[in-house]
């Protein structure tokens, strides 16, 4: 866990096929975690950086279809509210407020539909990993399903570091 002020959190798991443009995970779901650090938005990249979700960043979400084949991600709303549609073009729409954090496994399609003009994200990755962008292209569909299935699972929630719903809900 972390030091001052309680985490308070519901989480809802979405699953998404791969429908041969996005490849989604083929076993790992989605991670939302509502209201999860509603009291705590303005620490969130500290939060992730001191459970080893590193390399972020501060900004918004693309407005295309997206995904890294390479690593998983973890997106705070720090600010603002969004409809992102997650799993690609046959995915699910969402609307995320400050303070809902989502865990995207690899390969998982992520675009940004609309959202209020103060909309701002912090995204980080598993030991500070590096990552790659898909869009769904046919040339790379192949490989990414490769790259996808050798992603290694986090040792560590974003949000709650060892003893986090992230590791109940992903596993091998």
């Amino acid at each position: 866990m972390f030091g001052g002020g309680e985490i308070v959190s519901d989480v809802k798991v979405l699953f998404f096929d791969d429908d041969g443009v996005i490849p989604n995970h083929p076993s790992l779901p989605v991670l939302l975690y509502e209201h999860a650090l509603i009291d705590r938005k303005d620490k969130m990249e500290t939060i992730f950086h001191n459970h080893n979700w590193k390399n972020s960043w501060v900004n918004g979400i693309y407005d295309f279809h997206h995904y890294h084949s390479n690593t998983h991600e973890v997106l705070g709303i720090i600010r603002g509210c969004a409809r992102l549609q997650l799993g690609g073009p046959k995915g699910e729409n969402i609307v995320v407020h400050a303070g809902d954090v989502i865990v995207l496994p690899a390969g998982t399609g992520h675009k940004h539909l609309q959202s209020t003009a103060d909309f701002q994200v912090v995204g980080a990755y598993p030991d500070g990993s590096n990552y790659n962008l898909k869009t769904g292209n046919s040339n790379e569909h192949a490989e990414a399903v490769k790259q996808i299935k050798n992603v290694p699972l986090p040792k560590t929630d974003p949000i709650y570091g060892e003893d986090g719903p992230l590791l109940s809900f992903w596993q091998q």
